[in-house]
């Protein structure tokens, strides 16, 4: 592996080889979400135990301080509303020169695959690897789903992320499913990181589903809403940190969340 590909890499994984991202690219298809109206005050308390940041290059340019200290993984797919006909129908929407600019550590793209523009995402994920591995930039696929939510099941997930790895992706973001995960985790011949998905309805939901994903081959996670739209955010973040690096079983990370709420 190229010196540049393997250091960025790097930067993004703990020693452990473990990694939590702190996504807050949300409003690429959603617009001022609730608690991102700002993102900068937003994330400022929670960024102490997040590996690394997933953000669009405005909210970047517009939010961030260029002091801010942790890897950058750009999203460089979009195009589409949550109003549109099709959450599917991506574009690259921004260049490779502009990541290498902003100091991108690696690039996010989302590919819809068994949606209508299952070609059309693939494409843009091929033509991404292409121009990355010129430079030495990572790029994590998104095996999106829009809004079928319920193709999120391991034999889905498996196909998804596979083809994400065979197409050149060096990291795959995907959901955490309740049965097969670890066949997905297995299928996949790159690390897999969990995606949070929608809200949970309490904070032991979220550290199960986590703590399970990890046990079962996930090497972390990309976890954004059911962070910053807590009522107890730090709390939350601080007990997630502590199942993602630490080995936290559900009934610590609960009292962690308790102790610090």
């Amino acid at each position: 592996m190229d010196w540049g590909m393997e250091n960025r890499l790097l930067s993004l994984f703990k020693e452990d080889g473990r990694c939590f991202f702190m996504p807050i690219d949300h409003g690429y298809f959603l617009g001022p979400t609730r608690c991102l109206e700002r993102p900068a005050e937003t994330i400022k308390p929670l960024m102490p135990y997040a590996d690394a940041l997933f953000v669009t290059r405005g909210v970047l340019r517009a939010a961030i301080e260029p002091s801010f200290n942790k890897p950058i993984i750009l999203r460089i797919s979009g195009g589409t509303s949550v109003v549109g006909d099709n959450l599917a129908n991506e574009i690259i929407t921004t260049t490779i020169e502009e990541a290498i600019r902003l100091n991108a550590a690696a690039v996010g793209v989302s590919v819809f695959v068994g949606s209508e523009y299952e070609k059309e995402t693939l494409r843009n994920l091929t033509q991404t690897v292409n121009e990355c591995e010129r430079y030495g930039i990572p790029v994590m696929a998104v095996t999106a789903v829009g809004k079928e939510l319920a193709k999120r099941d391991s034999r889905y997930l498996s196909l998804a992320c596979r083809i994400a790895a065979e197409l050149g992706a060096k990291v795959v973001k995907t959901y955490w499913c309740d049965e097969g995960f670890d066949k997905v985790v297995a299928g996949c011949p790159v690390p897999v990181v969990m995606a949070g998905g929608p809200k949970c309805e309490t904070e032991r939901e979220v550290f199960e589903f986590v703590y399970d994903g990890l046990q079962k081959g996930s090497v972390g996670l990309n976890l954004g809403r059911n962070v910053w739209q807590h009522p107890r955010p730090v709390a939350i973040m601080k007990a997630l940190h502590a199942v993602v690096h630490g080995g936290a079983a559900p009934a610590k990370a609960e009292e962690i969340f308790n102790s610090e709420k």
